[in-house]
């Protein structure tokens, strides 16, 4: 049982609490932007194809309020020295760029090949009706937002270990 406690205690704390609000703070950004832009391409092309031009648009706009969270909040990395950005932002966009390819891939699948586009799904509990999209949406945005957690803590905003005091060299 006190394995069980340390492991939650190791699991939730301010850090993954405050990356979970930011993440869905994210993906509420991602998610409007792409439904206004899924109506305004619909219009134009094809919704296969708008489908991505919507998905790769809000990607940049939840990527850049993502940085300015994750850097400010979660991960606390306070410095807006020329070097820590040089390192940070790549990194960080990369890391995006990445997940995004694994979300790309997945609306390909689920668009192209499993026609969720052409589906909606009721949610009887609250009578309402969820796009096949935004259903496919709402399943990758999970596994996108683990990876990005990942990337972030162990690559991105890592903390550097203080050297050891006291040591004999």
């Amino acid at each position: 049982m006190e394995k069980l406690k340390a492991i939650f205690k190791k699991i939730v704390n301010k850090e993954t609490i405050l990356y979970i609000v930011f993440g869905v703070l994210t993906t509420l950004v991602n998610f409007v932007a792409f439904k206004l832009f899924t109506m305004v391409f619909d219009k134009l092309i094809s919704s296969q194809l708008g489908v991505h031009i919507s998905n790769v648009l809000a990607w940049i706009f939840a990527v850049a309020f993502a940085y300015v969270t994750n850097k400010l909040f979660v991960f606390e990395s306070k410095s807006w020295e020329g070097k820590v950005l040089a390192k940070e932002i790549p990194s960080f966009v990369a890391a995006r760029l990445f997940s995004l390819g694994v979300e790309e891939l997945g609306l390909i699948i689920f668009v192209n090949f499993l026609h969720f586009d052409s589906k909606v799904f009721h949610i009887p509990l609250i009578n309402f009706d969820l796009s096949g999209e935004m259903t496919a949406k709402i399943i990758l945005a999970v596994v996108v937002v683990i990876l990005n957690y990942f990337f972030s803590k162990l690559i991105i905003f890592r903390k550097k270990k203080a050297p050891e005091q006291g040591k004999a060299e």
